[in-house]
């Protein structure tokens, strides 16, 4: 890549949208490959062309960056309970929110359980929504052996420091519809409907003239974090063996822990990416479970902090009894490919000693 002397969005970055487009299951010019998943969030919410007073469902428990798209836009984010066991919201959930200004709905994908999206699905296309799903957490969960972020309208996903597959920054972009995909790839790119440089100037007279039929920004991946990519992606399966081994591990130990909740079952024909391990207990000791396991240099957190209770995205609906269930209740354990059985068997070990020392009873 080096010899090539030239990093930026080249022909690593169309391998790269084609190799992923393939782990999908579907044409690779409807896949872009952008600086950021935050980027192509914003991207996908800003092609919808949202106007003042619309709304866009999402459920409480979702990273900001939705809701950060959506009032950029000048629409108003309006939020949904979910499941307290899963964390993951139901059809029912979702359309208990719907109203005659909802244009959208957005997805999370919990720790990457796919979670109820089949029938999110059904849901939108019977009532002319678009669906987002956010698939930042979920780069190899399946339902039925099909890809999750091909369920809906457009989707996303996560290739930051902190995710499965890793550029060091970076996200992946899909979008259903052909003439949208193109005009996605266009608005990455300043909204340029033609490239303006070498590449183009053996195609076009005078090919540095600009041909911009709406504004966009710069949002395009390159070719050195493409080539990451790229080798991360035929390391995809080896790495989500590992994290199904821990999360094995982890079920087993802490089975019938008194006061603890595992994560639940996933259901026939789903798949997780298992970016998440979850943990349950009674509210009032959890920051202090999160404190002593800390003093034992074990990191732990909650994600994600629900959304309905930030003053900014102006939540004015229903009281959202289960997601401040979970809110309270909810702790995320290390969880990555490079935890030895020992290690996991170490964080074991802390979070049982936490648990004894802090009286823990049954959750609930």
């Amino acid at each position: 890549m080096f010899e090539d002397q030239w990093l930026g969005h080249g022909s690593r970055t169309r391998a790269f949208e084609a190799a992923f487009a393939g782990h999908l299951g579907v044409a690779p010019e409807h896949v872009v490959f952008v600086n950021s998943g935050t980027a192509g969030l914003f991207l996908a919410v800003e092609s919808l062309d949202l106007q003042d007073g619309d709304e866009v469902v999402m459920p409480s428990l979702s990273f900001l960056a939705a809701a950060n798209a959506v009032l950029t836009c000048g629409a108003k984010p309006v939020f949904c309970d979910v499941e307290r066991r899963t964390l993951n919201p139901t059809a029912e959930d979702v359309e208990s929110a719907l109203t005659d200004r909802t244009r959208a709905v957005v997805v999370l994908h919990y720790g990457g359980y796919p979670g109820d999206i089949e029938r999110i699905a059904a849901l939108c296309r019977r009532r002319g929504l678009t669906l987002i799903e956010d698939a930042a957490c979920s780069v190899a969960s399946r339902v039925g052996g099909k890809a999750v972020g091909t369920f809906g309208d457009l989707s996303m996903w996560s290739f930051d420091a902190m995710k499965v597959l890793v550029t060091g920054d970076g996200g992946m972009l899909y979008v259903r519809d052909a003439e949208q995909a193109a005009r996605v790839r266009r608005l990455a790119y300043h909204g340029l409907a033609q490239p303006s440089g070498f590449g183009h100037a053996k195609v076009s007279a005078r090919w540095w003239e600009l041909d911009i039929p709406e504004p966009g920004r710069r949002v395009i991946g390159n070719d050195l974090t493409a080539a990451i990519g790229s080798v991360q992606l035929r390391r995809l399966p080896g790495m989500i063996a590992r994290r199904n081994e821990i999360v094995a591990l982890y079920d087993r130990e802490l089975a019938d822990t008194d006061g603890l909740l595992t994560p639940p079952p996933l259901p026939p024909g789903h798949e997780s990416t298992h970016y998440f391990y979850w943990i349950q207990m009674p509210p009032g000791i959890r920051d202090q479970v999160a404190g002593d396991l800390l003093a034992d240099d074990i990191y732990t957190t909650f994600r994600y902090a629900p959304l309905h209770k930030v003053p900014a995205y102006g939540h004015t609906g229903p009281q959202l009894a289960a997601s401040d269930w979970a809110s309270d209740r909810t702790l995320c354990l290390p969880l990555h490919p490079g935890l030895s059985d020992e290690d996991v068997l170490t964080v074991v070990t802390s979070l049982r000693k936490a648990l004894a020392a802090r009286g823990a009873g049954q959750a609930t």
